[in-house]
């Protein structure tokens, strides 16, 4: 089972830029999509749509903001669109589908780089999110939370980690929550699993050469339920071409 986890920053953008055919050749059973930004009238056109794909998306109330969408080769039985709390469900912030016991999600997480104030939305997010993750442990149900989780873990995950670590995304007490995720609450970084080499990003700024320099900060996650590790068969971080500030990133699971 191939999972691709992406945030487009802006579904027409990526599009425009060779997204959507790069999509349709690799051969994906779910694509979680976050940022997409757009109304269900622009996603109705063929050129958001896969073929041979279901699509399902959950918008943002404030138009041309946020969104996330999943497309998925096998119908799923089941869409739900709400977390039950309003910063993530009046801001588009996830949606999953349900195969069975098995569970995909897309999920894009606040950023607080824009003050202080977004900041404390960001941390009552996560403060919400980690009640509702506990509630997937207990559920005993295989789940893959894909997304921009907008936090670089270790010194490891992105590039100039000395100079900001009074910056938003790598935070002290953003880091030490993603330590209870991992740590204590036995989540597992699906790519860490394989890949424990440094410079692995997801991300880079658009300030001078970051891209073309790998100055970037690994924020894309998969994180899944502890009876997945095992499953976890291949990661990849896509970066021939750019499609968005983020690179696409690739799992293959044996499930």
């Amino acid at each position: 089972m191939r999972i691709i986890s992406f945030n487009v920053n802006g579904i027409r953008s990526a599009a425009s830029k060779g997204a959507f055919a790069w999509l349709a050749k690799q051969n994906a059973d779910v694509i979680c999509l976050q940022e997409v930004r757009a109304s269900d009238k622009v996603l109705e056109s063929t050129d958001f749509q896969l073929p041979g794909y279901h699509s399902y998306y959950c918008h943002a109330q404030k138009s041309g903001y946020s969104g996330v969408g999943i497309f998925t080769k096998k119908e799923p039985t089941k869409v739900v669109e709400k977390l039950g709390f309003a910063l993530a469900d009046d801001e588009g912030r996830y949606i999953h589908v349900e195969f069975g016991p098995l569970v995909v999600a897309s999920i894009y997480f606040p950023s607080g780089t824009s003050g202080e104030e977004r900041q404390k939305l960001k941390y009552h997010f996560l403060d919400k999110y980690l009640v509702l993750m506990e509630k997937v442990l207990h559920s005993k149900r295989p789940t893959i939370l894909c997304g921009d989780w907008n936090i670089a873990h270790k010194n490891i995950d992105l590039k100039n980690w000395k100079t900001n670590q009074k910056n938003s995304g790598f935070l002290p007490e953003e880091r030490a929550w993603l330590d209870t995720v991992f740590d204590k609450k036995g989540f597992v970084d699906a790519f860490r699993v394989l890949n424990q080499e440094p410079e692995q990003y997801t991300w880079w700024s658009h300030r001078g050469q970051a891209w073309a320099n790998n100055v970037g900060w690994r924020i894309d996650y998969q994180v899944v339920t502890p009876d997945l590790k095992k499953a976890i068969k291949k990661v990849a971080i896509y970066k021939d071409e750019k499609f968005s500030d983020h690179a696409p990133l690739i799992i293959d699971y044996d499930i």
